[in-house]
């Protein structure tokens, strides 16, 4: 995998989580698929790498909408997760972007911003052995709007005292680096499912 990376020096960097430093998009739609099932919801793959970055309780939200039912949001996003965090051993790292994590940890801050609850965030991250590398982890329950919103980065930013343009954002969804262009930061795209999906 080739990473673009711009030039310049930077203080900090961000890095989203599913799909940017772990490969969980696939476990994450069997946990969905296997949720959504219950209440007779059916969730296109497409649709699923559509939705990235987008966090759980409003993609339930959303597909309310589009199914005309009526899931309870929070509870049918709980049920997913728990469901996800069965299949946390499968978990496998994305190594061109962990290589960037391991080569500037210590040189300077890092830190996660995700759309995914802080928990099973802060789970991946030590199942993948990369929690003690992040100065700060930012989930769901951190900020008012999500991604494209740029909510996410800005309190990454904030909590590693960093002006935020001169924050590099690690990002596998067009909406991600949507935010972290509304941020004010610059980003590299990793390649992915999702990019491609969104891309069409």
């Amino acid at each position: 995998m080739q990473l673009v990376i711009p030039e310049g020096d930077f203080d900090a960097y961000i890095f989203d989580c599913d799909g940017t430093l772990a490969d969980t998009m696939p476990l994450h739609y069997q946990a969905w698929c296997a949720a959504l099932g219950v209440h007779g919801c059916e969730f296109p793959e497409d649709l699923f790498y559509s939705y990235g970055g987008i966090p759980t309780v409003k993609i339930v939200e959303l597909l309310n909408e589009r199914s005309g039912l009526a899931m309870p949001p929070e509870a049918t996003a709980l049920h997913k997760e728990e469901l996800f965090l069965e299949m946390l051993a499968e978990i496998r790292p994305i190594e061109a972007v962990v290589d960037h994590v391991d080569r500037n940890h210590g040189r300077i801050p890092l830190a996660v911003a995700s759309g995914g609850h802080r928990e099973i965030v802060i789970r991946t991250l030590k199942m993948l052995g990369l929690l003690e590398k992040f100065e700060a982890v930012v989930g769901a329950e951190d900020y008012q709007c999500g991604k494209p919103a740029p909510d996410p980065f800005l309190e990454a930013a904030r909590r590693l005292g960093c002006d935020p343009a001169r924050c590099l954002v690690f990002e596998d969804t067009l909406i991600g680096i949507q935010a972290a262009t509304a941020a004010g930061m610059k980003s590299v795209l990793v390649p992915s499912r999702a990019v491609q999906t969104e891309a069409r």
